[in-house]
């Protein structure tokens, strides 16, 4: 078995190599051009001046120049470092900063965005800004760019623990902590996962989760390479577009969060396309129904639907066991995968993983390992759970008061320091509750800095020029006072 992504694109690129690899409209990749393209943006990275262990910064939804950008990366021996594409400029700025990356692959305009535009001027590391769209003053077109690359390179030599990727995913204190993971526990969580989706050459995949996102990056990029299977990008979430996609391309393999199945199996226009050849999915990453897999089966007709857990510390964690009833599955997550394990502490009933495929660690910040994973191993989650007597695992709250947004992690403390810096507002305490559509949302409580007013819809505007738009609260809430305990500490469980 392959144990690096440049390993794997030459075994894909031979025993795959006139399958699609990427189906992007009337534009086909094969697997043999999609394995030459990838060296070729290897080649590039290199002359652009990025060596092996540098980072690269790729800031794109999904879009086939999005895989090429990624497996060149991973093909030079450089460590890939997603940006979410609803970040604003400080976001991803920080992000850049603290990564040091050295060339930033960016399609800029994306939905009307200006990413570049966004960002400070202050960008001390990058050497070059690659740009996938319409090319912009300081920018290196993409053609351009893979132009480059001198076709005489030899290729690098990349070990299968080379850190293939750096997700940087924020703190309970507000700041990012890049989670670090190698060529080899990319490629077993990839493995892992298409085993358990039983992929092979002959699926067509439809890529929902966001190529920045770890599941869109491993359980889909990385995992279709490693079974032969078509990638389909899917940039937006559109739901009549996609359920033409279904259609059209006789889409059989379809995972996301639960928001999309929920839209999908309500749209007004559902039962006027054909969604026969769907096969497969998981859903999960956010409160799911409990009658949500029952109508994946019953309603959209998917012949298996499961469950999963896992965070990207530990990308897939837990998985549903074939064949199981559509209500367990909507309270289960499954037993561990192969190659890790799963305990309950007893203190806390926190839930612990420990494994080959848990992270190496964060980024240059040693003190925070050490506060997630201990001296025996095993990763510390923040969330808490319970296992049956089968080995399922069932998440029971979370420890740390992280909550999801569709399928996506919102840290109160990075919310809560963004809207501390309105200058009316004197302190914010950020809770999650519960949507039907979302799973949940953000509430914010704020109090006034003496003198001032504040304005809730001042400051919802305030934090939607600062935070990507998931991290946005729904709503504000003026308070005269926290509250707050014995201690001092403001008791969130009385706000929620």
């Amino acid at each position: 078995m392959s144990e690096t992504i440049p390993e794997l694109l030459r075994y894909a690129g031979e025993a795959f190599a006139d399958r699609i690899a990427i189906a992007d409209g009337p534009v086909r990749t094969t697997y043999a051009e999609l394995h030459e393209q990838a060296r070729a943006a290897s080649r590039a990275y290199r002359a652009a001046g990025a060596r092996p262990g540098d980072r690269v910064a790729l800031w794109a939804p999904n879009r086939p120049e999005f895989v090429v950008a990624l497996l060149g990366a991973l093909s030079a021996g450089l460590a890939v470092v997603p940006l979410n594409t609803r970040f604003r400029g400080p976001e991803a700025h920080r992000i850049l900063t603290r990564s040091r990356a050295t060339v930033l692959v960016v399609d800029d305009g994306f939905l009307g965005t200006d990413y570049l535009g966004m960002l400070p001027a202050d960008r001390p590391h990058l050497r070059a800004i690659v740009e996938l769209g319409d090319p912009h003053e300081g920018t290196v077109p993409w053609a351009d760019f893979l132009a480059a690359g001198a076709a005489g390179l030899p290729d690098v030599v990349v070990e299968p623990d080379t850190v293939a990727d750096v997700l940087f995913t924020s703190g309970t204190t507000g700041e990012p902590k890049g989670v670090m993971s190698s060529h080899r526990q990319t490629l077993s969580v990839a493995t892992v996962w298409a085993r358990g989706a039983s992929l092979g050459p002959d699926d067509r995949y439809a890529i929902v989760n966001p190529f920045f996102h770890s599941f869109g990056y491993k359980a889909g990029i990385v995992a279709a390479l490693t079974a032969g299977t078509a990638i389909h990008p899917v940039a937006t979430f559109d739901p009549e577009a996609l359920l033409a996609l279904i259609e059209r391309e006789r889409i059989t393999v379809l995972p996301g969060a639960p928001t999309i199945f929920t839209t999908l199996i309500n749209h007004p226009k559902r039962t006027a396309y054909d969604l026969g050849s769907l096969r497969f999915s998981i859903a999960g990453a956010a409160s799911v129904p409990p009658n949500l897999f029952l109508q994946m089966r019953d309603v959209l007709g998917f012949d298996e639907v499961a469950q999963a857990y896992g965070l990207t510390e530990c990308v897939v964690a837990t998985k549903s066991r074939p064949g199981e009833d559509p209500l367990h599955i909507a309270e289960n997550v499954g037993p561990a995968v192969p190659g890790l394990e799963i305990r309950i502490a007893d203190a806390d009933d926190e839930v612990l993983i420990r494994g080959a495929n848990v992270m190496l660690g964060y980024f240059e910040d040693p003190d925070a390992t050490r506060l997630a994973i201990d001296a025996d191993g095993w990763l510390h989650t923040g969330d808490q759970g319970r296992l049956d007597e089968h080995g399922c695992l069932r998440i029971t709250g979370r420890i740390k008061d992280m909550f999801t947004v569709g399928g996506f992690n919102v840290y109160p403390a990075e919310v809560e320091n963004v809207l501390a810096d309105h200058p009316a507002v004197a302190e914010a305490a950020v809770v999650g509750v519960p949507d039907d559509r979302l799973g949940s949302v953000g509430r914010a409580y704020v109090t006034a800095r003496p003198g001032a007013a504040v304005e809730a819809g001042d400051v919802l505007r305030f934090a939607r020029e600062r935070l990507a738009n998931f991290k946005v609260p729904r709503e504000v809430v003026v308070l005269d006072a926290l509250p707050r305990n014995a201690a001092g500490k403001i008791l969130k469980r009385s706000l929620s």
